[in-house]
């Protein structure tokens, strides 16, 4: 559980039949089955909406005083109430009810208790459908304004270490295979485009979650004459819904954060598999810091990578939630339906997730000690400078599929002596091609080959220095 919901979550009193009645009990003759109870309450994961509900309300309840809805002294006091409940919901000494269902309910029937009729009178022109997607909503923007922010602190840390290693030859990969020589400075950039686009994605997510749904009363509004765009003013919102129907039953925007969530979380699983594979001793490309690893329990040797491991676990979580997410909604009609209670806890895990995903991450990459010699040998092996040696001879007017042709003779032939191509006598490589010379092995050698990849995007220390001096210029302009 997040600090932030435990330290607000009070123990919940079980239910019992002689509970206050239900805000709708009148309706019917007989209570609530004990297990129906049980079953439909959401108060047990939905009590993180608290401060959002009550500033939801407080909006709610000064627009209705604007309108001459609700007497001054009936804001007064519930201005008055929802001050000493937001006061025991933070110390942990609020009664959270079972019997009240959620937490909607659990406030408004502690502010009844407070003070008496003005309490009952706050929820004119209004509904529970509008009222819960509307703290949704507002929590769902506080979220992902953190993310935004770990997404943030995990780019610096890798563009400080891009900087600190923007020359750091390491070998390239396709198909897991040694394919070209890159820089550990280039690599790291490749994942500072990935959340720059996730930063990029919950932006838009947010300006879509950011309209007020308040107003739509269940589904059709209200017969009172509301002021919608106060409210948004007032809770930071963009925009009011523009249809009742839609506004109670939408939850595209939960939906949206879910699948970039998701891909978030592709990024790291991937990031991830590499520090895995990189941390083993096949490898052996870089240290991770102690606190980020465990050890066994039997094995006192084992230096375990438990962090990622994790994060790339906790990966498959997240693309579930967005599934669960898109199979509550394939078959609702409109408007509200009790479906909708679903979509909390895969949206809360979700954002959680993620957000400790992102926070240990960052500490984890600032940590990380990539080690030179043994990247520098990998990159040497697999004939990695193939391409120059055939770009070196398109250079000297060699057709492209020529010069390749010709290279794939001269790794047989390194690969036959057991040498890189670098390692050729020059009388060898010249007897694939007489345009060889001796300046050949400027190209073949590590350095040589990523200079020269010397074009924005590329991977020539030069360009990757530039690289991080824009990223960092994109971040700071967002912030």
């Amino acid at each position: 559980m997040p600090k932030e919901a435990s330290k607000r979550r009070g123990r919940i009193s079980a239910p019992s039949a002689a509970a206050d009645a239900k805000p709708w009990s009148a309706r019917f003759d007989e209570p609530v089955d004990e297990l129906v109870r049980r079953f439909t309450a959401s108060v047990g994961f939905d009590q993180r909406l608290a401060k959002h509900d009550i500033a939801g309300s407080l909006a709610h309840a000064r627009m209705l005083a604007a309108c001459g809805i609700l007497s001054g002294a009936d804001f007064a006091a519930i201005e008055r109430g929802m001050a000493s409940i937001g006061a025991e919901i933070e110390n942990g000494s609020f009664a959270w009810s079972l019997d009240a269902e959620d937490v909607h309910t659990n406030i408004e029937r502690r502010l009844t208790q407070l003070v008496g009729d003005a309490g009952k009178r706050l929820h004119t022109a209004r509904s529970r459908n509008d009222q819960v997607v509307t703290d949704v909503r507002l929590w769902l923007r506080e979220a992902i304004d953190v993310i935004r922010e770990r997404l943030a602190a995990l780019t610096t840390a890798l563009l400080d270490q891009a900087e600190r290693h923007a020359a750091l030859v390491m070998p390239g990969f396709t198909h897991l295979q040694v394919a070209q020589p890159v820089t550990f400075g280039h690599h790291l950039l490749a994942y500072v485009e990935m959340f720059g686009r996730d930063r990029a994605r919950l932006a838009d997510c947010r300006r879509r979650t950011n309209v007020l749904p308040l107003g739509s009363a269940a589904l059709a509004g209200t017969t009172f004459a509301i002021d919608r765009e106060q409210v948004a003013r007032e809770l930071g919102f963009d925009g009011v819904a523009a249809n009742s129907l839609d506004a109670v039953s939408d939850r595209d925007f939960a939906i949206e954060f879910a699948a970039c969530a998701a891909l978030i979380m592709v990024h790291l699983s991937r990031f991830a598999e590499e520090l895995v594979l990189w941390m083993n001793p096949r490898f052996g490309f870089v240290r991770l810091p102690d606190r980020f690893c465990t050890g066994s329990s039997i094995m006192p040797q084992k230096k375990n990578p438990d962090v990622p491991e994790l994060v790339r676990g906790k990966s498959g979580r997240v693309f579930g939630h967005l599934v669960a997410l898109l199979a509550l909604m394939k078959a609702q009609p409109l408007a509200y339906n009790k479906d909708n209670q679903e979509d909390k806890e895969p949206l809360f895990d979700s954002a959680d997730t993620v957000r400790d995903s992102l926070a240990a991450f960052a500490g984890l990459v600032a940590g990380l000690e990539p080690r030179a010699q043994a990247m520098r040998a990998a990159a040497a092996e697999g004939f990695s400078t193939a391409t120059d040696l055939a770009d070196y001879l398109v250079r000297k007017d060699v057709p492209f599929r020529d010069a390749h042709a010709i290279v794939a003779h001269a790794v047989r032939e390194a690969e036959a002596t057991g040498c890189d191509l670098a390692d050729l006598p020059l009388s060898v490589l010249q007897g694939f091609s007489a345009l060889i010379a001796d300046d050949v092995y400027a190209s073949l050698s590590l350095e040589g080959s990523v200079a020269g990849r010397d074009h924005r995007g590329g991977t020539a220390p030069r360009q990757v220095r530039k690289a991080i001096a824009r990223a960092r210029a994109r971040l700071a302009a967002e912030r």
